[in-house]
């Protein structure tokens, strides 16, 4: 089985945010990046069907600056075959450009995959569409939020998250899933992996991102909460806290 894999860069969820000056994309001063973590587990799940089939193929695409091919070296150091790395310096694309650009893309392999596989979400724009427009674009059919993935004759069969429970969905394949957090634990990558990494190709081309459909405007800092106050304590404070949640907050 070849799978595709796609893996966004995106900054380490400890790190601080800032609006840089432009006030439209973040300062990049001091970023740690990191893979998105989502796509961590879809990358797991690739190696693991390819562990169990005993054959296939891995395939990590990442689109970003020069400096995101780490992010398909961390890849390949966990044990993935080789990386296609879309050049684009553009910040802030959207979703739907992307999808394009990735969609172009797997038109134009000359073996084309049997599975893409997305993370469900990216930790920073958390749009949660990429991968499903990227199945719409290809006309292949898609399910997201999987938490259990089953390959037979074919077909796959996934287990996803539902709001009160689980649904189980079959599709033919090629498909294009979208992973969730519980599918698996996503291992480390080991020394011996790291050096073999090196030496695993890596095929770089320009993006050609299409045009951006929607653009951001502006980036602001959310408003400082302001200090609580205490209106009573006990029971008797139940009339007061209702008429101002009533007639102050208007939540009620």
């Amino acid at each position: 089985m070849n799978t595709l894999v796609c893996a966004k860069r995106v900054p380490d969820t400890a790190t601080k945010i800032k609006i840089g000056g432009d006030s439209r994309t973040i300062d990049e001063a001091g970023i740690q990046w990191i893979i998105n973590p989502y796509d961590e587990f879809a990358i797991e799940e690739a190696l693991r069907l390819k562990e169990k089939a005993g054959k296939g193929e891995v395939t990590v695409l990442t689109i970003g600056p020069a400096d995101a091919g780490q992010t398909i070296r961390s890849a390949l150091a966990m044990g993935a075959d080789k990386g296609i790395h879309l050049k684009d310096d553009a910040k802030n694309r959207d979703p739907s450009a992307i999808a394009r650009a990735i969609a172009r893309t797997v038109q134009e392999m000359a073996a084309k995959p049997d599975l893409i596989l997305f993370g469900r979400q990216a930790v920073d724009d958390q749009s949660l569409t990429v991968g499903p427009m990227v199945a719409t674009l290809l006309e292949l059919p898609c399910v997201t939020d999987v938490v259990k993935l089953e390959m037979a004759d074919g077909k796959a069969t996934v287990s996803r998250e539902i709001e009160g429970g689980h649904e189980i969905v079959e599709v033919d394949l090629p498909a294009v899933l979208s992973t969730n957090k519980g599918l698996n634990e996503p291992r480390y990558a080991s020394l011996k992996g790291i050096m073999a990494a090196k030496k695993k190709p890596i095929e770089t081309r320009d993006a050609a991102v299409p045009e951006d459909r929607v653009t951001v405007r502006k980036m602001d800092y959310p408003p400082e909460r302001k200090g609580g106050r205490v209106v009573g304590t006990g029971v008797e404070a139940v009339p007061e806290l209702v008429r101002l949640l009533r007639e102050e907050a208007k939540a009620l």
